[in-house]
């Protein structure tokens, strides 16, 4: 027998090859019915399983709802398609992606489909609300199984327009939910964690919700929300904090926009209206507001002022929500990178500092003295980084440890080799290190050429398994990793050479006072 069919082939969009023993496939009993996984490379994976109807015809701009019990045994076998999207202009989403808007479905990587009450590990992806699925290979939670005996889930949910759009001021009640139905989307998954997992192996009393840049986003809206009460009780939120929802008048706003470019369809039209073309108005009205000098989330990210989400997300957390959550959160170096960094000219820097701050010159030069021989581009870079990622996760520690939650901080520093050096410690290249899958589809394009960097890898894969497993990321290879708090701001660097860092940059840290809350 190949090795393959044993183990099935993981390709680029999540599609699986077919089982090598159908009789002996492990069997799980779902609250909706019976599913059939597949073993492959020492663990079991069910994949596609639907958490909610899907939300189609009447049912799109509806809140999730249960999906119906099945009779009989519903394979398990391929990931479901992805959320509707286009493909993007960031570097790690540039591929289509097989999609239906009946994409309501989560993935389970389990040791085994026994009761023995592992822990578990909720992923959210991200992809600016816009771009991403929960097959991604970059997600494989095999190493979390096999290394750590915890049972890895990951979840599609709706994006764009479709997931985020505040439709109810211009077509009433009936479109209630739709500025956070995405959000709701992973708070069903949630939900089906909770009343389902058991059956997988895993403990529904001992959930870590983890995600990267609007997944991180997302897990902070769950610390947050009311309605995730008793939901999760751990967090992890790489890239990403509490700082990028809208407000209901800017959704409002929105919403207007994409309406006008659909050409003002009523309620009955925008539920016929096709899904490639709902796409096209979304990606008009992006480029539209992209034009703007105001520095803000992005068109179709969740707008609060809906009882999941009844106020701004870090305002509620600063308020005490999701206290009693432990959080392990951070940010990469050169976040920015992803985007590029070359070619960018000192007019050009000074205008995007200007969009981020009202004193442009005072923040150049806090950066300059730092970096003061650098081209452009790596100042730009060090600026959008720290205001849109690193402040926001600092704030996001000292308005949680004024409640007594406890938080650890971490920062990503290791330098990729690849694109002749100028992608750094990019956005969400810790992701593979994180998940252990340094080896999957395409992640060395993102290394460069050189040795992997298996050790730091191993590393960050323990800290995260401990973390999981026992509630704080200390191990005998990191040591002890310290909570966050403000009188000292230890900070663990992640890099071939990981060690404890004192408030690092606190200059530039300093600079944010008053402009991020």
């Amino acid at each position: 027998m190949r090795r393959e069919q044993e183990d099935g082939i993981v390709t680029g969009t999540g599609s699986l090859g077919e089982p090598a023993n159908e009789t002996a496939a492990p069997l799980a009993q779902a609250t909706c019915g019976t599913v059939r996984g597949r073993h492959r490379r020492g663990i079991e994976l069910f994949a596609g399983i639907p958490y909610a109807e899907p939300p189609v015809g009447e049912r799109r701009f509806a809140a999730p709802i249960p999906h119906e019990p099945w009779d009989g045994v519903r394979d398990a076998l391929r990931f479901g398609k992805a959320a509707p999207q286009l493909p993007g202009e960031g570097l790690t989403n540039q591929v289509p992606v097989p999609w239906d808007e009946d994409c309501l479905t989560l993935n389970v990587v389990t040791p085994a489909a026994d009761d023995a009450r592992r822990p578990v590990y909720v992923w959210i992806h991200g992809g600016a609300y816009q771009h991403g699925q929960g097959a991604t290979p970059w997600y494989d939670g095999t190493s979390f199984a096999t290394r750590g005996d915890i049972v890895v889930v990951t979840i599609n949910y709706r994006l764009g327009a479709l997931g985020f759009c505040h439709l109810s001021p211009h077509l009433g009640d009936r479109f209630a939910s739709a500025g956070v139905n995405g959000f709701l989307d992973q708070l069903a998954a949630l939900e089906w964690v909770r009343d389902n997992i058991a059956a997988f192996g895993g403990d529904p009393d001992r959930v870590t919700v983890g995600g990267e840049s609007a997944g991180a986003f997302s897990v902070c809206n769950v610390l947050a929300s009311p309605h995730a009460a008793g939901l999760v009780h751990r967090a992890i939120a790489q890239s990403g904090a509490a700082h990028n929802t809208h407000d209901p008048e800017s959704g409002k706003e929105i919403s207007a926009q994409f309406l006008a470019a659909l050409g003002e369809p009523d309620a009955t039209e925008l539920l016929e209206i096709g899904a490639d073309r709902i796409l096209e108005a979304q990606q008009q009205v992006i480029v539209e507001r992209s034009a703007r000098p105001a520095h803000g989330p992005e068109p179709f990210y969740p707008v609060w002022g809906h009882e999941a989400l009844p106020r701004a997300p870090h305002e509620l957390i600063a308020d005490g929500a999701g206290s009693e959550v432990a959080l392990l959160t951070g940010t990469n170096e050169d976040e920015m990178a992803l985007w590029g960094v070359t070619g960018l000219s000192e007019d050009r820097v000074h205008r995007y500092t200007a969009r981020m701050s009202p004193d442009a010159d005072a923040v150049l030069a806090c950066y300059r003295q730092r970096l003061s021989d650098v081209e452009p581009g790596w100042v730009a870079c060090a600026i959008g980084t720290d205001r849109v990622f690193r402040i926001p996760a600092v704030r996001l520690a000292e308005n949680r440890h004024a409640n007594g939650a406890a938080t650890w901080m971490y920062r990503f520093s290791w330098d990729s080799r690849a694109f002749d050096g100028q992608f750094g410690a990019a956005h969400a290249l810790e992701i593979p290190f994180t998940f252990n899958t340094l080896d999957g589809p395409g992640t060395d394009a993102f290394l460069g050429e050189g040795p992997r960097p298996d050790a730091l890898a191993e590393t960050m894969h323990g800290a995260w398994i401990a973390f999981i497993c026992d509630g704080d990321p200390s191990t005998p290879t990191l040591g002890d990793w310290p909570p966050y708090e403000p009188d000292h701001r230890l900070v663990m660097n992640l890099d071939d050479e990981c060690d404890l860092l004192a408030d690092p940059e606190s200059d530039e840290r300093d600079i944010w006072e008053g402009v991020v809350s």
